[in-house]
């Protein structure tokens, strides 16, 4: 008998999200064999979340969950060797595939090199985070870890954001994307990604389906922006859910009850009374005053400090650090802060936003989007703002 001709298929990896992997997939021997020796090139930095998909089921899944169209424009993050790459180039009109590692992006350009996909690749060297993104379509990424959050808030704050995002994410970062008010993992990514977008789990990833092996699991979702998009500023909503999810299991209350939280907000009134021509009704001696006692600021600088150690910096809310600083700045001075009219204005009207929605006993870990939209709502009603 003839020999059997019949190619392979050759699959010879991508790159995984950090912290993930395992053993070879054992149906597979060919894109096992592919895997060692795309490893042997050169040495996999484990740093940059480069964990090589061995299992080309699963890749044949990704494609078939970005429903992918002949017209479209794909960007691709963390390309890595390949692996989906190649798959999406037979299904799409071209492929932007944006990578950190000149190594990686050199096998790729390799692997195309003479084939007729070749002329349907662009390959952007940089940092996705860093790199403004031409057009695109969709986006299909096998995201290293500690880019996850970063990325996912960049698609969706595009100003013409993807049709639909297939990303595959460490397991407990896709469970804080699905996660609903009162689930454990609900939190600031939850609520925020869950206005601006339909997210759905597609499936989960064993650590057997990569090499070399990482620590964790990992799952693929699909993120469908919604359209028309919220008629919501993106940078007000966000404002708002950081200081919310603070203390996520506290009231709200005792959220804006915290004296940075109640600086923060007060800095923002007066910057909108400033923009839209305002005036506040001010007192002599606003500012830095002789310290009378001290008891009073140490306590609100570790108010404002506990509970903090689940809480990345990227979730704070912007100035949260610069205003604890400056807190503890003064006190070495032998200052403190004099709270004027204005701040006394402003603490009434947050008092009269949290009476007026009945949301002051809430806790943010149990609110859902209606709750945060009333909030948001009445506080712009009352000229405060978290932009």
């Amino acid at each position: 008998m003839p020999k059997d001709r019949t190619k392979k298929r050759n699959f010879s990896g991508t790159g995984a999200p950090n912290g993930r992997g395992g053993k070879p997939y054992s149906g597979t021997p060919a894109a096992s064999a592919a895997a060692k020796v795309a490893h042997n090139i050169f040495k996999m930095n484990k740093d940059m979340g480069q964990h090589i998909l061995i299992n080309p089921g699963i890749v044949d899944r990704i494609i078939d969950k970005a429903a992918l169209k002949q017209s479209d424009v794909v960007l691709e993050v963390g390309p890595g060797t390949g692996n989906l790459t190649m798959k999406i180039l037979e299904n799409a009109r071209k492929v932007i595939a944006v990578e950190m590692d000149p190594r990686m992006a050199a096998e790729l350009t390799k692997r195309v090199q003479g084939k007729p996909v070749e002329r349907k690749l662009e390959i952007l060297l940089g940092d996705v985070i860093k790199t403004e993104l031409p057009y695109f379509d969709v986006c299909i990424s096998n995201t290293p870890y500690q880019i996850s959050s970063p990325l996912v808030f960049k698609l969706l704050a595009l100003p013409t954001p993807p049709r639909m995002c297939v990303l595959m994410f460490q397991k407990e970062f896709a469970d804080r994307l699905t996660a609903q008010p009162g689930d454990a993992f609900y939190s600031r990514l939850s609520a925020n990604v869950q206005m601006w977008s339909k997210v759905t789990h597609v499936m989960k990833v064993g650590k057997g389906n990569f090499k070399p092996p990482p620590q964790v699991e990992s799952a693929v979702v699909k993120i469908e922006p919604k359209v028309p998009r919220p008629t919501v500023s993106y940078e007000e909503w966000d404002g708002m859910l950081r200081i919310l999810f603070i203390r996520k299991n506290k009231t709200i209350s005792a959220v804006f009850g915290l004296s940075t939280v109640q600086t923060l907000i007060e800095r923002n009134y007066r910057t909108w009374c400033a923009q839209n021509d305002i005036p506040l009704e001010t007192e002599e001696g606003d500012g830095d005053v002789e310290m009378g006692g001290e008891a009073e600021e140490v306590a609100a600088d570790n108010d404002a400090m506990e509970g903090l150690e689940g809480v990345e910096d990227d979730d704070l809310p912007r100035g949260y650090h610069e205003i604890i600083n400056e807190s503890r700045g003064a006190k070495k001075q032998g200052k403190r802060k004099y709270r004027g009219k204005v701040a006394e204005l402003v603490r009434s009207k947050v008092k009269k936003v949290l009476e007026e929605t009945d949301l002051a006993n809430r806790r943010a870990a149990k609110c859902d989007q209606g709750d945060f939209l009333s909030l948001l709502y009445t506080f712009n009603k009352e000229g405060i703002h978290f932009n």
